[in-house]
């Protein structure tokens, strides 16, 4: 859907992008993270067709987004950090607006709107002017103007930024449902936002592609393997080789015991869900679960190693 080949960007003599190439899958929701100043906003221009590369390729379905701009450009639904608003218009003016721009039929918009509008769950503030909605509800015009065309890929720079902990999960969960209707490429700075949405994820630092991955996969290459850490309501010696014995599972220590609890730490083969064969195991002996809880790195772990470990190469793939 869409490819990112050997892509460059010098703004004079600072080098903001260093060839950078991936690849974003039909339908998949990637999610783009990055330090301030790491090239992020400048990729977002350039994939969009704002700026164009000092060297390099971008291919939008199939359409070179410098020799096919408005072929490349139909395909692409975009939400800046800063949402392109007029603040005197109402919304459904505005909504208008975006369509003669986009070049919706006539007898569709109306329609169009309708759908941007009840999707994003404005409906009731279709009326009002721009300028005196909320930080909230002016990201949910943003992103009906980004929709409204119906594309197939959304670009979206920091949808959340200066929203407060409600708006955010709305956003959030706004987004998480355009997942698999379009392919999304999503940037942000609050790291387990990234990681509750994403499918991918890629990390540029210094203007570089350092890593991409799953989540999951990441936190396995860059961290270390799986563990789990199990506590139970007995002491029975007979624990350690119940658990040794179930597939999946490398090694087994005992953390603390207290209280008549014991605490486990297994470390797990990379790709094992060990959970229910620990469950059953557990239960046909009577020995109650108090707790059972991954142990996995979060991504601002696998973050601070990807790119600690980046700065310490010279920021090399």
């Amino acid at each position: 859907m869409i490819e990112i080949k050997n892509v460059s960007k010098y703004y004079g003599d600072k080098l903001a992008l260093n060839n950078v190439s991936f690849e974003v899958r039909d339908g998949e929701l990637l999610g783009l993270l990055g330090p301030n100043g790491a090239g992020k906003t400048t990729l977002m221009n350039i994939l969009t067709g704002f700026l164009s590369s000092t060297s390099g390729t971008v291919s939008i379905d199939g359409h070179d987004i410098l020799e096919e701009p408005a072929e490349a450009k139909r395909n692409i639904g975009y939400l800046p950090e800063n949402p392109p608003l007029y603040p005197d218009m109402t919304v459904r003016e505005y909504l208008r607006f975006v369509c003669e721009l986009k070049k919706i039929p006539k007898v569709s918009r109306e329609k169009a709107i309708a759908e941007a509008l009840s999707l994003v769950k404005i409906f009731e503030v279709s009326g009002r002017v721009i300028r005196n909605l909320s930080k909230g509800y002016k990201q949910r015009v943003g992103l009906a103007q980004a929709i409204i065309s119906k594309p197939k890929i959304l670009i979206l720079d920091e949808p959340t930024i200066g929203l407060d902990p409600r708006q955010i999960i709305e956003i959030r969960n706004l987004i998480m449902s355009l997942k698999g209707k379009h392919t999304i490429i999503f940037s942000s700075h609050v790291l387990t936002e990234i990681q509750s949405v994403c499918d991918r994820v890629v990390i540029i630092f210094d203007g570089k592609r350092v890593a991409i991955d799953t989540p999951l996969d990441l936190a396995s290459r860059m961290i270390g393997p799986k563990r789990l850490s199990l506590t139970v309501a007995s002491e029975s010696e007979y624990i350690g080789d119940a658990l040794r014995s179930i597939e999946g599972i490398k090694r087994v220590t005992v953390v603390r015991s207290e209280d008549g609890n014991v605490q486990y730490e297994l470390l797990l083969e990379p790709s094992a869900d060990v959970r229910r064969d620990i469950f059953f195991s557990m239960a046909s002996n009577s020995w109650p679960i108090v707790e059972m809880r991954s142990n996995e790195p979060s991504l601002e772990d696998v973050y601070l190693g990807v790119t600690s470990l980046a700065e310490r190469k010279g920021g090399s793939k």
